[in-house]
Formats: structure tokens, C-alpha cells, sequence
């Protein structure tokens, strides 16, 4: 059970509209997240405007989305993020169950991935666990980003980073 109660709708009219922009943007549900940020609604458009940017408005394919959110969670022990994402974006974004599951493990084997998803893999690594990048390893996600493209994966690692510590600390019930 989550450590803050969730807003009961019916009892916010003032937010209904904010409620209806979330539930039109969130495959038509108030998702137990919002259920939570709610308690301050800017947050939670905040939160809502972020979160759309770095999943659909960038450069950064479907693929290497899925495998930086999946990545994060999995450092960060996100089971509400795995399970979300593996049930509702994985199948159609180009990442095969193994390649799930090996984001998923502690530290992924060698061989599943291309060149170009392991460098991305241990971009997501390192800024996850020590919050900054070594010079090698940038420079390997370089190699197969453009600037805009490095400049938003930082930003996708950094705001689910940002996401799943605010469900673990709030401890965020499962969809």
C-alpha cells in the first residue's frame, strides 16, 4: 500500500480537468502515480509535461526509450516501471523478451545486445549508479548519437531516475 493516500476524484472537483488531461494522456486511466502527485497538481502537470517530452517528443527511438526506462528501473528496483512497461511498450518497440530480461538483471550479458545498445546500456550505467559518465564511455554512446540525441538521453536517464525513486520512496501500488 502506497505510503500517501491517493486523491479521490470525486472529492476534487477543482481537479477534474487536470484529472481529464491525465486520464486522456494515460491510455485512458488515472494511473496510482498521478493518483499520488495529485496532492500537488502543479507537480503533476510538471511531472506529466516531462515524462511526454523525454518518451515522445525526441530523436531518441522507440527501441532506445524502452531500453533506457527498462534499464533504469531495473538499477533502481522499479517493479511498478518493469511491469508497466514490459506489459504496454516493449512488444511493439523492437525489444525481444530476452533482451527484457537482460536489462532486468543486475548486469547484463555480454552478447544480447549490438554495439550501438551497449553503448547506450552503459551510458544508462553509469549515470544511474555514480550520477555521472566517464569520457570513454560517452564517448562510445557518441559514436552512434548525434548532440541532440546525447542531450536527450541524459535527460530520459535523469527523469526516470527522477520517477522511480519517487514511486519507491512513496511505495506506489501496482497498476
Amino acid at each position: 500500500m502506497a505510503r500517501v493516500s491517493y486523491v479521490d476524484e470525486r472529492s476534487h472537483p477543482e481537479l477534474a480537468a487536470l484529472i481529464g488531461q491525465i486520464r486522456q494522456e494515460r491510455r485512458g486511466k488515472l494511473i496510482p502515480v498521478y493518483g499520488l502527485l495529485l496532492h500537488s497538481p502543479d507537480v503533476a502537470r510538471a511531472w506529466m509535461a516531462l515524462i511526454n517530452a523525454v518518451r515522445w517528443s525526441t530523436r531518441l527511438d522507440a527501441r532506445v526509450r524502452e531500453l533506457v526506462i527498462l534499464r533504469v528501473a531495473a538499477l533502481n528496483g522499479a517493479s511498478y516501471v518493469i511491469d508497466v512497461h514490459r506489459r504496454h511498450f516493449t512488444s511493439g518497440d523492437g525489444l525481444a523478451a530476452a533482451e527484457c530480461d537482460a536489462l532486468c538483471a543486475p548486469s547484463v550479458p555480454h552478447g544480447v545486445f549490438g554495439a550501438a545498445d551497449a553503448a547506450v546500456i552503459a551510458y544508462v550505467d553509469e549515470s544511474t549508479r555514480r550520477a555521472k559518465v566517464s569520457a570513454q564511455v560517452f564517448r562510445q554512446a557518441r559514436e552512434f548519437l548525434d548532440e541532440r540525441q546525447m542531450v536527450e538521453l541524459s535527460v530520459l536517464v535523469g527523469a526516470y531516475n527522477m520517477h522511480t525513486r519517487v514511486i519507491n520512496a512513496l511505495e506506489i501500488d501496482p497498476e
